[in-house]
C-alpha cells in the first residue's frame, strides 16, 4: 500500500500515524508543512478545496495528518489507510 501523509513531525498524531504505517509495512512518503513551504502551500491548497475538511474549516483543528491513498481518496482517519 502506497500513501502520501502530509502533517508535522512536531504533531504527537502525525508521528503516531507514521509509525502505524511503517508497523503496516506501507509505503509512505511524507510532506512536513512545517518545514517545507511548497508542502504547505500544496496543504492549504487541499484543505480549502476537499470536502473532507467541511467538517473542521472555522474551527481550531488544522486537519492533519492527511492521508492520501493511491487511488487519490483523500482522509484524515488513519483506520481507513490500515483497512
Amino acid at each position: 500500500m502506497k500513501v502520501t501523509v502530509i502533517g508535522s513531525r512536531l504533531c504527537p498524531d502525525t508521528l503516531y500515524a507514521l509509525n502505524q504505517l511503517s508497523a503496516a509495512g506501507a509505503e509512505a512518503s511524507f510532506k512536513d508543512i512545517l518545514s517545507c513551504h511548497a508542502d504547505f502551500m500544496e496543504y492549504l491548497l487541499l484543505r480549502e478545496t476537499n470536502a473532507v475538511y467541511s467538517e473542521i474549516c472555522g474551527k481550531e483543528c488544522l486537519g492533519v495528518p492527511c492521508f492520501i491513498l493511491e487511488d487519490g481518496t483523500v482522509t484524515l482517519d488513519i483506520k481507513d489507510v490500515l483497512k
